[in-house]
């Protein structure tokens, strides 16, 4: 890096002051850049950033699906690309152009993207976003990455690297684990609509042990057969297991709290029991009508309103609460979230958390069941709120190894459910889930 790379006119130390020629810059590597300069500096998802980067859906889909897919990669693995680019840098860059190397070293290193086009497209990349100066740089750099290869993850510890220390302490013993896995891009599961055929989704389409489809990473949904029939919906298997263990039935009266998207609303519709899906967000609740319309389920009582505030109009047989939370088991899906969570995020969080359980209590009657959960791995919001829910009139009703027979590693010792994403490495992972039931005294 401190010789200048000919071909790009720019030295490794910022460039010439010669006029440079604009290349246009490729669309989905301009996407993916917005949408990271949107999670880094404006603290938005993924998705919000990628609608705010392509108002409407201009781009085309296969544009958009590539531009997710590299920006997510490159939060994913940020600790371990950084630790790829130290040996060539003299300073550490400015921010943006930091993003636009890991941008091209993600691409070299984990998606597998010919150099010269990933080399090339960075660099005029740079020059189309005003960066031209470090156009150089990031040419000389991205080159000697590509010519290290594979062997530029010699001894990178990307699993420790890849988590900040915050969420890594948490997490305990299975920390290495579920950071192995969280590195891993997560598969497309689906719960399937009584009646569905398994073997209309293809040879590649695999069965899980817990009653999920499994199909490969990049799966395009509306394609898949079936879709606008309602035939399935999109869930990962550890999400698919708390509605499950309520083990609604037909008849009973049951309440969905923070419903959206749909996914555990309509497995708790398709046992018979009269539901009531609640939900506060209005986007989330379109989404939530959207979901239930494609999947004909409108017996679904759909209701606007904050849990902890709705009364049911008689007491019911069941709760399901899937609490809102920090959601760092999902963090495979939503590798931004390694970014956007804090510590003091939690408190908050746990409050809001048992406002929702004294609510869902409140709901029951006399016996009447509540299974609470939560996408996140954090003891906070998992555990430590189950432990308390005894003053709200909550007594314990353990799930038993017969009902978790598929899973038994999901068990744990006090009787709660805990997946994480380094369960099933053999089979691509799982999310991380917490969740507990409890009986109304």
């Amino acid at each position: 890096m401190r010789t200048p790379v000919p071909g790009r006119g720019a030295s490794a130390r910022g460039g010439s002051n010669r006029p440079v020629a604009m290349a246009p810059a490729d669309p989905t590597r301009s996407l993916a850049f917005a949408v990271l300069v949107a999670v880094t500096e404006k603290r938005r998802t993924i998705e919000d950033a990628l609608d705010a980067a392509d108002p409407g859906h201009a781009a085309p889909p296969r544009d958009r699906a590539a531009a997710h897919r590299l920006a997510a990669a490159v939060l994913r693995r940020a600790g371990t690309l950084d630790a790829v680019l130290e040996p060539f840098l003299n300073k550490a860059p400015p921010s943006r152009v930091r993003l636009l190397l890991r941008m091209g070293a993600a691409q070299l290193l984990l998606l597998d993207t010919p150099p010269h086009a990933a080399v090339g497209t960075v660099v005029d990349l740079a020059r189309a976003e005003g960066l031209h100066p470090f156009s150089g740089l990031v040419n000389a750099v991205l080159r000697r990455v590509a010519a290290a290869g594979g062997a530029a993850l010699d001894g990178v510890d990307g699993a420790r690297l890849d988590v900040p220390p915050w969420l890594w302490a948490s997490w305990g013993a299975d920390a290495r684990r579920i950071a192995e896995g969280l590195a891993r891009e997560a598969p497309l599961d689906l719960t399937l609509a009584p009646g569905a055929d398994p073997a209309a989704f293809g040879p590649d389409a695999v069965p899980l042990p817990t009653g999920s489809l499994r199909l490969p990473a990049g799966t395009r949904v509306g394609a898949l057969p079936g879709f606008a029939e309602g035939s399935f919906w999109v869930q990962d298997a550890a999400a698919a297991l708390p509605a499950s263990l309520l083990d609604a039935r037909p008849g009973e009266k049951v309440a969905d709290l923070c419903a959206a998207p749909g996914g555990k609303t309509a497995q708790l519709a398709r046992t018979g029991a009269a539901v009531w899906a609640v939900e506060r967000d209005a986007h989330r609740l379109r989404r939530l009508h959207e979901n239930l319309a494609r999947l004909r389920l409108p017996e679904v009582s759909v209701v606007q309103a904050d849990a902890t505030g709705w009364t049911p109009p008689e007491p019911l047989d069941a709760v399901l609460l899937d609490a809102p939370c920090s959601a760092t088991g999902t963090a495979r899906r939503h590798p931004e979230l390694l970014h956007l969570r804090r510590a003091a995020d939690l408190p908050a969080l746990a409050a809001e958390q048992d406002r929702l359980l004294e609510a869902a209590a409140r709901m029951l009657r006399p016996g009447g069941r509540l299974v609470y959960a939560v996408c996140s791995l954090q003891p906070e919001e998992g555990p430590e709120r189950a432990a308390g829910a005894a003053r709200f009139g909550l007594r314990p009703a353990p799930f038993t190894p017969e009902e978790l027979a598929a899973l038994p590693e999901a068990l744990t010792p006090d009787g709660h459910l805990r997946t994480h994403p380094g369960l099933w490495a053999d089979r691509g992972g799982m999310d991380g889930f917490f969740a507990a039931r409890f009986v109304r005294n």
